[in-house]
């Protein structure tokens, strides 16, 4: 999607105008994808810009870090702190949030004990990803011919730049071939995740979402769901699918901080229900809930100033 600039970029401590925020053509990240990074949310709320789940986001941001062994340079509470500052800084009543951490100029070579840690934190406006009827009409799905990452190969756990080059030929691949998006297999022939979301399959009365253990990135918005399911009497598992149960699903939607919540039309052209009754349930819930309307769970909605 087309990016809209705002005013500032956060850069290791500083708001830089937008047109300065440049990094040297030989920023080690650049060459070893050695960066960790976070999508994030802002909605408009009757109380201002809240970001959601924005602590939770930024703890995994330094988990990452940590399994990478990235030195982070600033404590978890400067980095949400700064994340506020950019969405306040922006103007914008709601926004797509990136803040990520690399490894800056200075060292070029495979070892990273030399190289210093940067950080910078984005705010621009964007949609919806899969589309603004992502959750009536449903998006078509191929399941990709690229393996998602073995734990033992890139740790699928930690939200890498690196790891996202096996998520990229697999969105592209789909796209090419007139697809909306693609489902990623493990190294077992098991559902893993998407590109971006991870995936929910409903067989029956019992939906169920792939484990950590194959390959998917614990998603935040995968456990906003599950939680949101619970509170409405609806039973989500977590549990290993096969390629065949995707074609058999009574119905299927994909989550994630970019995609919220999205239906899925079809997966290699056999047809699945859509929108499913669950679908419908989560994907209001959830829109009540980021745009502040829950207050159960108001403590995830963080107020940008």
């Amino acid at each position: 999607m087309p990016i809209t600039p705002t005013p500032h970029i956060w850069m290791n401590g500083e708001m830089v105008p937008w047109e300065d925020a440049k990094i040297h053509v030989l920023t080690h990240t650049l060459h070893y994808g050695t960066g960790v990074f976070e999508g994030i949310r802002a909605y408009e709320t009757e109380q201002g810009p809240a970001i959601f789940r924005l602590t939770e986001h930024i703890e995994r941001l330094y988990n990452s870090a940590k399994i990478l062994g990235m030195p982070m340079p600033y404590d978890v509470p400067t980095i949400v702190q700064a994340c506020k500052d950019v969405v306040a800084d922006s103007g914008l009543d709601a926004c797509y949030l990136r803040p990520i951490a690399y490894y800056g100029y200075g060292e070029m070579g495979l070892a990273t004990g030399a190289c210093t840690t940067d950080i910078a934190i984005a705010a621009w406006p964007w949609g919806a990803y899969l589309g603004d009827d992502a959750v009536t009409k449903g998006v078509r799905m191929k399941i990709s011919s690229w393996t998602r990452h073995d734990h033992n190969i890139m740790p699928p756990a930690a939200k890498t730049t690196g790891n996202y080059a096996n998520s990229t030929l697999a969105k592209m691949e789909a796209l090419n071939a007139g697809y909306d998006e693609a489902i990623m297999l493990n190294g077992a022939g098991l559902v893993s995740e998407c590109s971006g979301e991870n995936i929910f399959v409903a067989k029956g009365d019992v939906i169920l979402t792939p484990p950590t253990s194959s390959g998917a990135l614990p998603g935040i918005t995968q456990h906003t769901v599950m939680t949101l399911a619970a509170d409405h009497g609806i039973d989500i598992q977590v549990g290993d699918l096969a390629r065949s149960d995707l074609y058999t699903a009574d119905e299927i939607f994909v989550v994630g901080t970019a995609a919220e919540v999205s239906a899925v039309n079809s997966v290699d052209d056999r047809p699945v229900p859509c929108p499913g009754p669950a679908t419908k349930v989560l994907a209001d819930a959830y829109a009540d809930l980021v745009r502040g309307r829950n207050e159960t769970y108001r403590a995830w909605n963080e107020l940008a100033s």
